[in-house]
């Protein structure tokens, strides 16, 4: 879903992913408040207001995916379904989607959900005049080009491609096949938006009214967000407890502590501090399983010297991949909750291949390093320093001083660490493009699909703050292959047009893929129906607590 930034030593998100800090504990909040099943869970504060459309980290991405129903849903297996939707019906080559709605879905302020609830809150995110941050999630959608120059919108206009039927039936027209469109509507920024977004957004985001199985009560910033169960939902994912209490913390050993003590009841990722000890923990239920998420770092792509469309800047992205022991990291940093990168998406998703070509750069080969770094500085010398920069709150300092000592003893280079104290701030300066070096990044799938880690990625559309890719990577070929992919008739097709895309990635290395986040996570002892779904999350609406 979003650009989920995800946490280090088990990952969020969003990428990740998920970057998400640890540090408060205060009282016994994890136990029955007033009788009522609230199960507090581990979180980072959101970049920006909760607006479906402008969040693309897992701080916001989690309350957010609570909040809102959208017209596809997914199980705890990435099996989409059909949530707001009574049918999503596409024509022959994927140019246009008939979508008609269940009727009776209303949001929490009472007002029904309608068609245009949808086609207003889609084309106010694609509007950049407004900008969003996931406006490239809609760059299919007809009309799409016509709303990307803000110096003459309003920020009102709506997508062409968008026709409101009837208040239960619209269409989507789309200017290229998109075969990918009935899975991807699944991604928060597909969200319908209630009327009263439009009067006031600002407020909105501070006190959204969303259509989800949770209701927003309140946002105490840097501490907590409250959530209680809905009970007009309607849709595929009933909360079988009473609410979900985000709990912010910035430290995510003291996180793992109020876990052990009862004040916390679920943390979706485990400090470094405890990767070796959490699964003997007897005073905690843990989680270890293969996970979605991908965690990188990236590379500006028209830094000085690493310009990603030179030989230079390649021959450098190569060198710096490949002294890198990605097992010595997972092994000896992460402690096995992670598996070493050979691609850009992950095993869980379709079509991931280990055999790429060009997967080579992604390989230990200290005396390969050091040649590509050696003809790269025939071409230009480099005498700078490259700095590494990540955030401090969310459990990344083992593996970045584990990456720093690797480059200096493999390629004798100078580089050193620049740790951001919170993660919205390191966003912040990632969005704003005040990095100068390397950045950590991280990808949580917002839809089980290749696209979501490529075209969301890497595509040009998704460059310049129109999406996720913050390293403004463009490479037209690539670019192409997308746009094929998204015709394919079948999904095997697509799968191998997505695998010629990777093959162009592993040469450029816009970012460098590190490791797979396992799935990890761990409990109090006291919840129940705890397991970690597709995203690397838990899922929410299942857990409780014991009397």
């Amino acid at each position: 879903m979003k650009k989920k930034a995800l946490a280090l030593a088990a990952a969020a998100c969003s990428l990740a992913m998920l970057l998400g800090g640890c540090g408060s504990s205060g009282s016994n909040t994890a136990s029955k408040e007033g009788g009522k099943d609230i199960v507090t869970v581990y979180a980072s504060e959101p970049q920006n207001p909760l607006i479906p459309g402008n969040t693309n980290e897992t701080g916001g991405g989690k309350p957010g995916s609570l909040i809102f129903a959208l017209l596809v849903s997914f199980d705890a297996k990435g099996n989409a379904q059909n949530e707001v939707a009574e049918s999503i019906t596409p024509n022959d080559d994927a140019t246009q989607y008939t979508i008609k709605l269940k009727s009776g879905w209303k949001f929490t302020d009472g007002t029904p959900v309608t068609a245009e609830s949808f086609t207003k809150a889609w084309s106010y995110t694609a509007n950049a005049k407004n900008a969003q941050k996931d406006t490239s999630f809609l760059s299919t959608i007809k009309g799409y080009d016509d709303l990307q120059d803000a110096s003459k919108l309003d920020g009102t206009e709506q997508l062409s491609g968008l026709k409101v039927i009837d208040d239960t039936t619209f269409t989507v027209d789309m200017s290229q096949p998109d075969a990918v469109f009935p899975v991807k509507i699944g991604c928060l920024a597909f969200a319908p938006l209630p009327e009263s977004f439009y009067k006031d957004p600002k407020a909105f985001g501070e006190h959204p009214v969303g259509n989800g199985p949770y209701k927003f009560v309140s946002w105490d910033h840097n501490k907590e967000i409250k959530l209680v169960k809905n009970p007009d939902y309607k849709g595929n994912q009933v909360a079988k407890n009473d609410g979900i209490t985000f709990k912010i913390y910035t430290d995510d050993d003291a996180a793992y502590a109020d876990i052990q003590s009862g004040n916390l009841n679920v943390m979706e990722s485990v400090p470094a501090s405890a990767t070796k000890t959490f699964e003997k923990n007897k005073k905690v239920i843990a989680y270890n399983q293969a996970g979605s998420v991908s965690q990188t770092f990236t590379i500006p792509s028209s830094l000085e010297h690493f310009d990603v469309t030179t030989e230079e800047g390649q021959l450098r992205r190569q060198a710096i991949s490949k002294a890198i022991n990605r097992e010595q990291l997972t092994d000896k940093v992460l402690n096995g909750t992670g598996t070493p990168a050979v691609d850009f998406t992950s095993p869980l998703t379709p079509g991931y291949s280990d055999s790429l070509k060009g997967a080579d750069n992604l390989k230990y080969d200290a005396a390969a390093a050091k040649e590509l770094w050696a003809k790269a500085d025939k071409i230009s010398k480099y005498d700078g320093q490259l700095t590494f920069s990540y955030n401090a709150d969310g459990g990344s300092k083992p593996i970045y001083d584990a990456i720093v000592n690797q480059l200096k003893n493999n390629l004798g280079i100078d580089v050193a660490t620049n740790p951001v104290p919170t993660f919205q701030e390191f966003r912040n300066e990632v969005t704003d493009r005040q990095i100068k070096g390397a950045f950590r990044t991280g990808w949580q799938p917002d839809y089980p699909s290749a696209e979501t880690y490529l075209f969301q990625l890497y595509d040009s559309a998704a460059a310049d703050g129109k999406g996720s890719n913050d390293g403004d990577y463009k490479n037209k070929e690539f670019d192409a292959l997308m746009t094929k992919a998204y015709a394919a008739k079948t999904t095997d097709e697509a799968n191998k047009i997505y695998q010629q895309g990777q093959e162009i990635l592993l040469n450029d290395l816009p970012s460098i893929p590190l490791y797979y986040s396992n799935a990890v996570g761990v409990a109090s002892t006291n919840v129940k129906g705890f397991e970690m779904n597709w995203q690397n999350l838990p899922v929410y609406n299942e857990l409780t607590l014991s009397k």
